[in-house]
């Protein structure tokens, strides 16, 4: 268990990036919980902290994952560690001056921290630049603002208004057609399709995943409404 620990991360950049991807993810849901995996990297040796946290994107729900770097010489966990918390408590627990971060104790965790894909067998679907996928995001963003504003007010309910989402976000990504658009824009809505990044699309089974270099986004493959998610870390 690593509940009220805390960890020296890498240096205060890893701080602030992991501060802002947690403000995201409470800006869907103030009482968002994420999942925490203290895991070892493979190729360095080093400490490696995985945040995943839930973006309730219409009806479905796309997972989002973030890693912070752990200072050189961190102590780990026999047999790593894995628990769920309040975003917002670790949130508060960022200390950007320090580059610390104090885990706060743990949480009841939703369904989708309980539903793991697999650790490996992802096959490769392709790479792009994100400057092929922003455009198609933007566009889709301002159809769905114009439907949705076409719909009478007394008719705009949440169930109105995931269905035009789902319509939207279900349509191939067109520079990498075996992923949905809503993984662009899960990708985009949580700040990882920065100008110029390259991404890449991997599947392993049911399972898809978008990868940029500041994080990387998961879904099933084929999901159902409301269908709960989770992910362990990827290599």
């Amino acid at each position: 268990m690593i509940s009220t620990a805390r960890f020296a991360l890498a240096d205060s950049r890893e701080a602030a990036d992991l501060g802002a991807f947690l403000s995201r993810l409470l800006r869907f849901d103030r009482a968002a919980a994420v999942r925490l995996q203290l895991v070892v990297d493979e190729a360095s040796g080093a400490g490696v902290l995985a945040v995943y946290g839930r973006l309730p994107l219409g009806s479905a729900g796309v997972l989002a994952l973030r890693t912070s770097r752990l200072e050189a010489g961190t102590a780990m966990p026999a047999g790593g560690a894995d628990l769920t918390v309040s975003a917002g408590q670790l949130l508060e627990g960022v200390d950007e001056a320090q580059g610390a971060l104090a885990v706060p104790p743990p949480v009841t965790g939703p369904a989708w921290a309980g539903l793991l894909p697999p650790r490996g067998g992802w096959q490769s679907l392709g790479a792009v630049g994100a400057e092929l996928v922003v455009p198609q995001v933007m566009a889709a963003v301002a159809e769905f603002k114009e439907r949705t504003a076409q719909v009478p007010e007394h008719h705009r309910t949440r169930e109105v208004l995931d269905r035009i989402a789902d319509e939207i976000w279900s349509r191939p990504l067109s520079a990498l057609p075996a992923l949905p658009l809503r993984a662009a824009h899960a990708a985009y809505r949580i700040g990882f399709l920065h100008p110029g990044a390259p991404l890449t699309a991997h599947r392993a089974g049911g399972w898809l995943r978008l990868t940029a270099p500041h994080g990387t986004v998961a879904l099933r493959a084929t999901a159902a409404p409301g269908a709960g998610l989770g992910l362990t870390p990827l290599s």
